[in-house]
């Protein structure tokens, strides 16, 4: 007999309105026809074209003029080829070009899943018996692309979730990126890459021991041109300059509430989408809390597992992770170390649970097998749901499973403290399955989860609605760890 479970009545769906503004650019030829033409108009056609755009999109975007500006200034290496100073434009021609240049994109249009849920950094102001709480999602939008968002909320004494309202505007960041690389640590992820040897010795023995992107770029260039057949190993030596593009930091502005940040896809890495961030609130040795997330980064063709770390949910380092055990999606970190070393879960085979241990945070070598599929809810695969919970009774891990008609369960297994290879028990039955009300979606039949929380000795567990919408839903701690030990 399964578990009482308690479904909430939050429920958090797609909102069409959240659009961000974004660099638009067609190309070299178009975007200096259309320079060109803004150049020829008078003053007077400037100024009779640009204000009613600023007095329209003004109402949409937190600073739109701030926003076509930086656009404008991202087409110096066009405005050079025309033999224009960009210094020399009037404020207005200089806007409106970059008008041209932007188009908006609703983050969340298509869908707004797959939850994960840590602790606030400010718990100031609060009555006792109460959390807050920040969400990241999924959101999908034009194109099936995928970004992370946010949400704040409160847990009540009675463990409901109030989540405040979203703000009316849509940021992104400032980024920036690493402009040096150390050889030694950067062709460690080279398994990643799948090059032979001899083409990674290559192109390392081309390089010093720290170097530019330009120069990783030139080498690369210089070995596409002798391996021109080989279209294989051409695109695989591209993958190295879309690794270099995967380090860097992202910044908001202090005046954004969180629910405007948008983490977008800033790297060709991807290009296709960012996936399933898993947040976790880490205690590190000397070094105070730190939130660090999982997730995938996808270029159409290729998974890329990264990682992303913040103390405030203002500024956020990112980084890719490599080694054998860094593949596939489902990565987890677990909340602390064990025995002196960093613990991740993994679903390297994409059907099994996996545990791995490091030394440094951002390699992952020689996982181990943890869980197979072992009931029928969970024939086809299993993965976890975000990192796993501390408890005195255990590591507490929520995994998915996928059964009959690909229907996606969420169950539960704990694991020991101090080793958390050995499994203490695991649900027999699904903790919560699809109902009626929660079949219809992108993909039907699908309850996925990316991160749960302990609060007032239940389990609070976000959850993706079939790839379309979040809901939540609670269980009692205590009947939770019967259960689960029966197994």
């Amino acid at each position: 007999m399964r578990l009482s479970i308690v479904r909430q009545q939050t429920k958090v769906s797609p909102d069409l309105k959240r659009v961000v503004a974004r660099f638009f650019f067609n190309g070299d030829a178009r975007a200096k026809g259309i320079i060109q033409r803004v150049m020829e108009m008078s003053d007077a056609e400037v100024d009779i074209t640009i204000t009613p755009i600023l007095r329209e999109f003004s109402k949409r975007h937190r600073n739109i003029t701030r926003i076509f500006d930086r656009h404008a200034d991202k087409l110096r290496g066009i405005f050079v080829a025309m033999k224009i100073d960009p210094a020399t434009l009037d404020t207005k021609r200089k806007l409106l070009i970059g008008s041209f240049f932007t188009n908006e994109f609703s983050i969340e249009s298509a869908a707004f899943f797959n939850p994960s849920i840590v602790e606030d950094v400010d718990q100031s102001g609060l009555e006792e018996g109460e959390k807050r709480v920040i969400l990241s999602f999924r959101a999908v939008g034009e194109g099936h692309i995928s970004s992370i968002v946010f949400r704040r909320g409160t847990i009540n004494k009675a463990n409901e979730i109030n989540l405040v309202p979203a703000g009316n505007y849509v940021d992104e960041p400032d980024i920036i990126r690493n402009t040096l690389y150390q050889k030694n640590v950067f062709f460690q992820n080279a398994v990643s890459i799948k090059l032979p040897d001899s083409v990674i010795r290559d192109v390392s023995d081309n390089l010093p021991d720290t170097f530019e992107y330009t120069a990783l770029k030139q080498v690369i260039r210089d070995m596409q041109q002798r391996y021109q057949v080989d279209h294989l190993l051409k695109r695989n030596l591209e993958r190295l300059l879309w690794l270099a593009d995967s380090y860097y930091e992202i910044n908001f502005s202090l005046d954004t509430d969180i629910s405007d940040r948008v983490i977008f896809p800033f790297s060709e890495a991807e290009s296709r989408g960012i996936e399933d961030a898993r947040f976790v609130k880490y205690v590190g040795d000397n070094s105070g809390v730190t939130y660090y997330a999982t997730y995938t980064a996808f270029d159409g063709v290729t998974i890329q597992p990264k990682l992303l770390q913040t103390r405030d949910f203002y500024h956020f380092n990112i980084m890719p992770l490599y080694g054998e055990g860094a593949q596939n999606k489902n990565l987890a970190l677990f909340p602390r170390k064990i025995r002196g070393k960093y613990a991740m879960m993994s679903r390297i085979d994409g059907m099994n649970n996996y545990i791995m241990y490091s030394h440094r945070i951002n390699v992952w070598e020689n996982p181990e097998i943890l869980q197979t599929p072992k009931y029928p809810w969970e024939f086809v695969q299993m993965g976890n749901c975000g990192s796993p919970i501390e408890t005195p009774h255990g590591w507490l891990m929520i995994t998915h499973g996928v059964g009959p008609m690909r229907t996606y369960c969420l169950g539960a297994t704990l694991l020991d403290l101090d080793d958390p290879k050995i499994e203490i028990g695991r649900l027999k039955e699904p903790l919560l399955v699809p109902n009626k009300d929660e079949r219809e979606g992108y993909v039907p039949n699908v309850l996925y989860s990316c991160g749960a929380l302990i609060h007032n000795d239940e389990l609070i567990i976000p959850y993706g609605l079939s790839d379309y919408a979040s809901s939540f839903a609670t269980v009692k701690l205590e009947k939770l760890f019967n259960k689960i030990k029966e197994g």
